[in-house]
């Protein structure tokens, strides 16, 4: 399981979720001038709200979490556990509602008088699921909250020695020790032990079309984390020839789409763009 691949939404559900369990064992009721012996159930001694709010809540988070932390997420009769956590989190929210409206559940009506106000549970209750449906929700649309969870970088390279320069570590995107082979296009394997090809003459540069059409995403593909072996442009989606931002070397950035050869990257400040040039990255 992959935590990076969490977003700062993901973040807020699930402190929304430990705050629901901490308010299950809080008052459900506040009963004004009650003396000190008076014990007060909370929300294990109540199965409607146990069963649609704290475990609602908890179900949604577990769904989310492991949806965007888990490599192939299995589905739940056809639905993603990303969009099945989202629905249990606005479930939540709503059953939270309805508690805080009516903490008694009707007994006033029976008993006669006014029943007992909402306790600190229930309170704390509705706010957990407020944020938890807020934080589901908003985290596929606004940007800040579709950042990753985890703050950028990665393994840091060997120092190299005083005086020489730094050489890349070997590894995924990268040759072995005194390698001469020029780098595979991304998806193919290298063969390291083969002559380099002799330079071709230099041919004249030829011009970039002004447009074209972007690839079609590639199916069941699963977002993961990658590096760039030098500075590199990153395109906008709709194919122009217009650089939304420039992916430096040492910093990791989610991969969440494939385009033929190309790749969907996303940055750590929420942009997205094209890159076009997927040789030689180095997979986290």
């Amino acid at each position: 399981m992959n935590i990076r691949s969490l977003t700062r939404g993901d973040g807020v559900v699930i402190g929304a979720a430990v705050l629901l369990f901490i308010a299950s064992f809080l008052d459900v009721f506040s009963v004004d001038n009650a003396p000190d012996s008076l014990d007060l159930t909370s929300a294990w001694d109540s199965g409607p709200l146990l069963m649609g709010v704290t475990f609602s809540g908890i179900i949604a988070a577990a769904c989310i979490v492991l949806g965007r932390g888990l490599p192939q997420p299995p589905k739940v009769i056809g639905i993603d556990l990303v969009t099945l956590g989202t629905a249990f989190a606005i479930l939540t929210a709503w059953n939270a509602l309805g508690q805080i409206f009516d903490p008694a559940g009707g007994v006033e009506n029976m008993m006669g008088g006014d029943g007992p106000d909402a306790g600190i549970g229930l309170i704390l209750s509705l706010i957990a699921a407020l944020a938890m449906a807020a934080g589901a929700v908003l985290s596929m649309t606004v940007p800040a909250l579709k950042a990753p969870l985890m703050g950028a970088g990665g393994p840091a390279p060997a120092p190299a020695p005083y005086g020489g320069p730094s050489a890349p570590q070997a590894g995924y995107g990268y040759p072995g020790p005194g390698a001469q082979a020029t780098p595979a296009p991304y998806g193919q394997q290298q063969n390291f032990g083969a002559q380099a090809p002799a330079p071709a003459q230099a041919q004249p540069a030829q011009a970039q079309p002004a447009a074209a059409q972007p690839a079609a995403p590639a199916e069941n593909f699963s977002p993961f984390w990658f590096a760039v072996p030098v500075a590199r442009p990153l395109y906008a989606e709709d194919g122009s020839s217009a650089t939304i931002a420039e992916l430096a070397p040492g910093t990791w950035y989610l991969a969440v789409e494939q385009r033929g050869q190309a790749l969907v990257a996303q940055t750590q400040d929420g942009r997205r763009g094209v890159l076009q040039d997927t040789t030689g990255i180095q997979r986290g």
